[in-house]
């Protein structure tokens, strides 16, 4: 294995696997630390956690984990993959987990790069922007778990570390990877151990991971793996080549605990059968995963179980039952129905929201899931075992059409 990837939540370790798969990188993506070593075939590992919103101590050692596995397979150079809206609070989880990798590999010039502009999301003079808006000012700012309400990604990262940040202006960026290692360079003398990057366009990432080609450690959204599979290449280290998709025939579902204007429009526009579940009909525990599994397969076509509900609805759930609570009582719900509704035949699972899609596939429990083809920018297809694909989808990810081009990717017919 050559590139070690540590990623802090299920959706986006799948958007990075995609990346390196279409960059021609045999990629695997495991589900939590494995137990065992990895398919000396593997170029790329994906370990993706669940340690986006957990304590911070608790982030930090699952990290550390993952990358202890992942230094034991051989890799030769590591990214800590997160959000590309950098889905954080004030206190971590993103900062911390950096600094503790860094520590680890003894690394300096770690560069912090969120950006993926194949869905809108760029960095400008250290601001994160969600297309034309400010990431405060683009609903990331109603995130019920991680709220962003400063897009300035250097003053948002100083809140959680130990050290002062850096910066790569875009115009370093734009002038090539000598340029932007020498900025690396004067950052790293000045005392900035992590550097935030600029980046609007792909080529800005190319760049900024063909500079990075000597560095232990970056961090990322998925587009800063971009420009590494090219390094490996050009040191003739790659094999190539990647197994043919087979789609799955069978019954099909999905489910939704995402709160994102984007899964909101496409829960909106989805012809299929709809279940809406409400907070209090969880909590009071009126609504149980056996009658969801019940509803859904008495359905035709690809029904959708959803808690997609508006940011006030959300609010205004948070203030009766508590935040923790009640994030708890819905991961829950839905790792449970995923596990009742595979265990009932459903051979195709669609899951929108990062944390949903983390419980739901630590709920169906495969050890590796194989890359397929992309369903959307950020989205593959993944097959999860002999008679189960799945896609997980990050909330703000997606086209319109979402859940129905996703079903018809995993069953083969696009």
């Amino acid at each position: 294995m050559l590139l070690g990837c540590i990623g802090d939540d299920f959706t986006g370790s799948s958007d990075l696997a995609n990346t390196l798969t279409r960059q021609g990188m045999r990629t695997t993506q495991y589900v939590g630390v494995p137990d065992r070593a990895a398919d000396p075939a593997v170029e790329a590992g994906v370990v993706a956690l669940k340690s986006r919103s957990v304590p911070v101590d608790e982030a930090v050692r699952l990290s550390l984990a993952a990358l202890d596995w992942l230094r034991a397979q051989g890799c030769t150079q590591f990214l800590f993959k997160y959000c590309s809206t950098f889905d954080s609070t004030p206190e971590g989880n993103i900062g911390p987990v950096a600094e503790a990798l860094a520590d680890a590999l003894s690394a300096r010039q770690v560069i912090v790069c969120p950006a993926f502009p194949a869905t809108g999301r760029s960095i400008y003079q250290g601001h994160l922007f969600v297309k034309d808006r400010l990431l405060s000012e683009s609903g990331m700012e109603n995130h019920p778990l991680t709220p962003m309400t400063d897009p300035d990604l250097r003053r948002w990262l100083a809140l959680q570390t130990r050290g002062s940040v850096g910066h790569v202006a875009v115009a370093d960026v734009f002038a090539g990877p000598e340029a932007i290692r020498a900025r690396m360079q004067a950052e790293d003398a000045a005392g900035h151990r992590l550097i935030v990057a600029d980046a609007i366009h792909d080529e800005d990432l190319v760049a900024l991971g063909a500079a990075a080609a000597d560095l232990p450690l970056l961090t990322g959204g998925s587009g800063i793996a971009m420009g590494l599979p090219a390094n490996f290449r050009r040191a003739g280290r790659l094999a190539g080549g990647a197994s043919a998709w087979q789609g799955q025939p069978g019954r099909a579902a999905a489910v939704s605990g995402s709160c994102s204007a984007a899964t909101r429009d496409q829960v909106a526009r989805h012809d299929g059968p709809r279940l809406e579940i409400g907070a209090e009909a969880v909590m009071a525990g009126a609504a149980t995963p056996g009658s969801a599994a019940d509803w859904v397969l008495a359905q035709a076509g690809l029904p959708l179980v959803y808690s997609s509900a508006d940011p006030q609805v959300v609010r205004a759930a948070q203030d009766r039952f508590g935040r923790a609570r009640i994030a708890a009582a819905f991961e829950g719900f839905f790792a449970e129905l995923a596990r009742t509704l595979v265990d009932r035949g459903v051979s195709r699972l669609i899951s929108a929201g990062g944390e949903t899609s983390g419980a739901v596939i630590e709920a169906v429990a495969p050890r590796e899931l194989a890359i397929g083809p992309e369903i959307d920018p950020g989205v593959p297809a993944m097959r999860a075992g002999p008679a189960l694909v799945v896609a997980l989808k990050s909330g703000n990810f997606g086209a319109p059409d979402f859940f129905a081009k996703a079903d018809a990717v995993l069953e083969g017919r696009r």
